[in-house]
């Protein structure tokens, strides 16, 4: 917010699912996708590449969605989850839970449901370090 940059969640998109068009059934990708058409059904990202989704205006998704970043400006009926980054712009309206690390909301942008936090999960490479206390340090 103050000072800060925004992170840089899309570098390209590689799936279109367009506008006029519907898709009934789950849907897995990996990379970017957009979507300006509906989704009925789960949409997840996986792969070993960070899935950025982004939903248009004219977007609908009626389903659960797992991805690592997600900027919403459409409709989504069904709980959301971004390991990272969610961008709720004005005209969002998400009738389900959120889950986020971080989040944006634009006003005008709806949300019916919890929002929670992720914790980050714990690193398994940071070490402790207990630093012993002499005897004379102790009095």
């Amino acid at each position: 917010m103050f000072g800060k940059k925004r992170p840089k969640v899309i570098d390209r998109i590689d799936t279109l699912i367009s506008a006029g068009t519907e898709i009934s059934g789950d849907l897995t990708f990996s990379g970017g996708m957009r979507i300006d058409g509906i989704v009925r059904g789960n949409v997840t990202a996986t792969g070993n590449v960070d899935g950025a989704l982004v939903l248009s205006q004219a977007a609908r998704v009626e389903g659960e969605i797992k991805v690592t970043h997600a900027v919403v400006n459409g409709t989504i009926l069904g709980p959301l989850q971004a390991k990272d980054y969610v961008e709720l712009q004005s005209k969002a309206k998400v009738t389900g839970d959120v889950s986020y690390r971080t989040i944006e909301v634009q006003i005008g942008a709806v949300a019916l449901g919890r929002l929670q936090y992720l914790e980050d999960p714990k690193d398994d490479k940071v070490l402790l370090f207990k630093v012993p206390i002499s005897e004379k340090w102790r009095d």
